[in-house]
């Protein structure tokens, strides 16, 4: 890795669909190890988890989540049953992935979807971010015509949002910082069945 904040942290993915390893992917594209996990018993993906590459460790949640920082690559309705899995998020950012696509604001009690999501880890500092392209092209090698692809990140911690923007810039993006959650956030949300403007915008930043 070329950052040295993130040479000692460790990773966890939650959630092995098709976000979770096109997530996978990324990170074993650039040999970097990270956990992947769900409620099921690691074994019965291990062969998939193997399949992407010898970095790719299945885990229990309850071993994922001790990672530094976990990529939530749930359904938008399954993020507090992980968050569950810890009384205390003191110290971890969690990347929120999810989209809530189809859940009335209403229910988000009138909050941008990363707001809603951030309530459930007590203590950690949530990125949202990752989460706005499909699968099919956040699973392909994001170097494009020799530039890279785009992935959003917004939060309410500049400190998380400098670790996460290095972090995809290790694995081979290009990260852009939107602001915090309440702003950009909205950009990069799914608000009952409306889309924010940048979802499914792939984008490609090439070098100055």
């Amino acid at each position: 890795m070329n950052n040295s904040q993130n040479v000692a942290k460790s990773y966890a993915i939650i959630g092995f669909g098709k976000i979770g390893k096109a997530l996978a992917k990324a990170f074993a594209r650039k040999g970097v190890e990270v956990s992947v996990a769900t409620t099921r018993n690691p074994e019965s993906f291990a062969s998939e988890a193997a399949a992407i590459g010898t970095g790719i460790i299945p885990a229990t949640l309850a071993d994922a989540v001790k990672a530094d920082v976990i990529f939530l690559a749930v359904r938008f309705e399954s993020h507090s049953d992980v968050a569950k899995a810890l009384p205390e998020w003191q110290g971890k950012i969690i990347v929120d992935v999810t989209n809530a696509y189809g859940v009335p604001p209403e229910k988000l009690h009138g909050l941008p979807s990363a707001k809603f999501v951030a309530q459930a880890f007590n203590g950690g500092k949530l990125v949202k971010g990752f989460n706005h392209l499909g699968a099919a092209i956040l699973g392909q090698d994001p170097a494009v015509h020799e530039g890279s692809r785009v992935v959003f990140l917004a939060s309410d911690d500049d400190g998380a949002t400098a670790e996460i923007a290095a972090l995809a810039e290790d694995l081979g993006f290009a990260a852009v910082k939107l602001g915090g959650l309440s702003e950009g956030g909205l950009l990069v949300q799914a608000q009952g069945n409306n889309w924010g403007q940048l979802i499914f915008q792939d984008l490609i930043k090439f070098k100055s």
